[in-house]
């Protein structure tokens, strides 16, 4: 059995990656961001549309302590 979940290190992780790859909002916004901590960061400082400053529309918290922050990190630095 696999390790990771559609190449990434979890579903949490691809599911953070899903979000910011796949809705325009999103990607904008991660593509001005120097990394995901700084994308989470101003993500909830926005507020941007009620609960998505805290998760992704499929409830995964955007700072959930399995997240893979260094590949979420790379995907941003290549937006």
């Amino acid at each position: 059995m696999s390790d990771q979940y559609n190449g990434w290190k979890n579903y949490e992780t691809w599911n953070v990656a899903l979000w910011i790859g796949n809705d325009e909002g999103l990607y904008r916004f991660a593509s001005e961001c120097r990394s995901y901590t700084d994308f989470t960061s101003q993500l909830q400082d926005c507020g941007i549309d009620g609960n998505i400053g805290l998760q992704t529309p499929d409830g995964v918290a955007w700072n959930d302590s399995g997240l893979d922050t260094n590949a979420l990190d790379e995907m941003i630095a290549e937006l």
